[in-house]
């Protein structure tokens, strides 16, 4: 009985507390841990979600940004208003289906009308194939035009800006599909479209096919699926594909990683032995758990850092540059140094990339960002903002010397050939610079007036910087002024008028020909020289409006002057065009002119073609049988073997030789002398420019030249002026002849 009592004892006092407080641990460690378990999976479950929503929002804006690298383009512009299917789809279609993976491409034009489809992996009839998602594109493209037209044309064509789109999610042909549409918009900002009127480029970009791998791959969503329905099991996670409106496009479903449910699962057994090892598997399991969270706060550390930095390079994109110069800006005002903002443009790079495609291109602005990354200081900001555009902002600025000193820098670094898969390719670079606080205290206006000195310093010949100052302000709004008012200038009549200037021969001082010549007279600033006009039709692609207005004129007029030649300038900009030949030929045709009365003046410039455009589009007008004439001869590198494959009829002396003549101790006499033997040796004309002496007349005559023209003989003339000269000169003929 006693031993009975002791056990009973035993097992009241001392077993049945220990067991009870074992059990109470147990069930509070089981409480603790299935706690833990629920928790972490549900955390877990939230971030994965929440990382499920970034992905398709970065996805919208990838398929955005795929477009804008060919939608933001002057040759875009030009291409789909030409409505060259082959460029289309070279650029726009096929391109974006293989380089960015989009399953399909539209181009639709001013009035939402389908000009190029590429769908499914090949171009398609644009009506039917746009026919069947129309319905939900056709509310997008209103919604586009009409934000184009509240913004401003700055703010749409401007250089260094995104281009505005929009971006939906909707079922088209039986898949759940990202809709992004762009307009078609200049890089460059020259060339201004109506605010809602530009082309509209249609890119399309299915969820339920190579997205899903891509994704499940990337980010670890196992079991990722598409599904119409939320149909999900108890142990699936699911996110809701919604469109802008609101209606329901499908769901994506994956098995989202559940680390409590796997610590649990991994402690079951362990809860079934002694309560002595309980604290080493609770460390175990804490230890467990936090190696989770880590992996997870790592995923989204990555993923805050593709957000923030540019993918290609790694330095920081438009955003991060732009915030972190602000904060630069606001840390200035407690001190007196200067930051500097530099705004890159590589130069050639288009050239790099038409030639050698997109992959060299990248991988030369990966190695152009590496060299940056070798000279600016660790403090100072570098953020990549375009195709090959970067700003850097130098802080702590002491002199502006110091700022010199770095831009050389980068234009040395960047002189040095890029060795790209065998290829040794050789660019340069263009810097502009602007001073904080001397030429501003906001970043808009820093990079605005460091966008203008780069302008600048690429006219100024490329590979330099310059450092921006007022003038500069000043002649860029004058420049955006001539081409405001040379575009009203081009759509009206009465503004620019075509002269024309006889030329004579040197022999008989007869009239053989005319050169035709465009004078602009503005209605306010009176009569503008062409050297201020010309040039800017010429960068901002004006001219082919502009020679096709002065070629057709003239060619109209002479119809009535019998047979004397008549010259028209050529632009290297219209000669570079493959389809000048025929626009020539159809005004030769509906003017009735006679092809070997038509003589077109190139310069030497247009012997520098890489392509070969200008010498075939030579070869393509002789055959016509239009006349060629080297204008500005000895001004350029005048090579005779490029001269000989380009088999031109006449070379014009340039005025800046003719002028020399007879002036002591100039060489100009010798070199006309050597002009003209050049061009009576290879069988060519010649004529002599800005004839305005008697003494450069006879000395002309006796070198051998055939014609001359200048202001000793006629000044430029109107056609009612000319018709006069022409009249009187055969008069004059006639009583002689009598």
């Amino acid at each position: 009985m006693a031993e009975v009592s002791m056990v009973r004892h035993f097992l009241i006092k001392t077993a049945l507390p220990i067991i009870l407080a074992a059990l109470a641990a147990a069930a509070l460690v089981s409480a603790v841990l299935f706690w833990s378990s629920f928790r972490a999976d549900r955390i877990s479950i939230d971030r994965q979600t929440s990382l499920m929503r970034l992905v398709i929002s970065q996805a919208q804006e990838s398929v955005a940004h795929d477009q804008e690298s060919a939608t933001v383009w002057d040759d875009a512009i030009r291409g789909v208003k030409e409505n060259d299917p082959e460029w289309m789809d070279a650029n726009l279609g096929a391109w974006m289906h293989t380089y960015f993976g989009h399953d399909g491409a539209f181009v639709l034009d001013q009035a939402d009308v389908p000009t190029y489809a590429f769908i499914d992996g090949k171009v398609s009839p644009a009506g039917p194939a746009f026919s069947d998602i129309s319905a939900q594109v056709l509310p997008l493209t209103a919604q586009l035009r009409r934000d184009l037209k509240t913004l401003d044309g700055e703010s749409i064509t401007g250089e260094h800006t995104p281009s505005p789109g929009i971006t939906d999610l909707a079922i088209v042909h039986g898949h759940p599909t990202i809709i992004s549409v762009e307009p078609v918009v200049s890089d460059s900002g020259e060339i201004r479209q109506e605010p809602g009127t530009e082309y509209l480029h249609v890119a399309l970009r299915y969820l339920d096919g190579t997205f899903l791998d891509d994704t499940r791959d990337e980010y670890l969503f196992d079991g990722l699926r598409f599904s119409w329905t939320s149909d999900t099991a108890s142990h699936e996670a699911d996110e809701p594909l919604m469109s802008k409106a609101g209606q329901p496009v499908g769901h994506l479903i994956w098995l989202p990683f559940r680390p409590g449910s796997a610590v649990m699962s991994f402690m079951a057994p362990v809860l079934g032995l002694l309560f002595l090892i309980t604290a080493a598997v609770l460390a175990f399991l804490i230890m467990r758990l936090h190696k989770r969270s880590v992996t997870l706060q790592a995923s989204e550390a990555e993923v805050r850092h593709l957000a923030l930095h540019d993918t290609l390079t790694g330095v920081g994109n438009r955003l991060t540059f732009n915030n972190g110069l602000d904060d630069l800006l606001l840390g200035r005002e407690k001190t007196d140094q200067l930051i500097a903002v530099l705004y890159l443009d590589l130069d050639r790079f288009k050239h790099v990339n038409d030639t050698l495609g997109h992959p060299t291109g990248d991988e030369l602005i990966r190695q152009f960002a590496e060299r940056l990354n070798k000279i600016i200081r660790s403090r100072d900001l570098i953020g990549r903002v375009g195709g090959d555009e970067f700003t850097i902002a130098l802080t702590n600025v002491e002199s502006v010397k110091f700022v010199e000193g770095v831009c050389e820098r980068i234009i040395d670094a960047v002189s040095q050939p890029f060795n790209i898969d065998g290829n040794h390719i050789n660019v340069g670079v263009s810097i502009g610079v602007s001073l904080a606080p001397l030429h501003g205290s906001t970043r808009t206006d820093l990079l605005r007036k460091a966008d203008i000195a780069l302008y600048h310093a690429k006219g100024g010949g490329r590979g330099r910087y310059a450092i921006f100052g007022q003038a500069m302000d000043a002649l860029v709004q004058e420049r955006r002024a001539v081409e405001h008012d040379l575009r009203i200038a081009l759509e009206g009549n009465d503004e620019i008028v075509v002269l024309f200037q006889p030329l004579y021969s040197a022999g008989t001082r007869r009239i053989t020909g005319v050169e035709a010549l465009a004078r602009w007279h503005h209605p306010t600033r009176g009569w503008i020289t062409p050297d201020a006009f010309i040039p800017v039709a010429e960068d901002t692609g004006l001219v082919e409006q502009l020679g096709d207005r002065v070629l057709r004129a003239a060619c109209q007029a002479a119809r009535g002057w019998g047979a004397i030649k008549l010259a028209v300038n050529v632009s290297v900009v219209e000669l570079r065009n493959p389809l000048y030949p025929m626009k020539v030929a159809n005004i030769l045709m509906a003017t009735g002119l006679n092809p070997h009365q038509l003589e077109l003046e190139v310069t030497e410039s247009t012997l520098t073609d890489e392509n070969g455009i200008c010498a075939a589009n030579i070869e393509a007008l002789r055959e016509l049988g239009v006349l060629i004439a080297l204008d500005d001869f000895g001004t350029g590198f005048s090579s005779l073997s490029r001269l000989q494959s380009l088999a031109v009829d006449r070379i014009k002396v340039d005025k800046s030789f003719v002028q020399g003549l007879g002036t002591p101790g100039s060489s100009d006499a010798a070199i006309v002398e050597a002009i003209i033997k050049l061009a009576q040796a290879t069988g060519l004309k010649t004529t002599a420019e800005g004839v305005e002496t008697i003494e450069q007349e006879e000395h002309l005559q006796r070198a051998g030249c055939d014609d001359l023209q200048g202001f000793l003989m006629s000044k430029p003339v109107n056609e009612v002026e000319l018709s006069k000269l022409l009249q009187s000169q055969d008069e004059q003929k006639r009583e002689k002849a009598s």
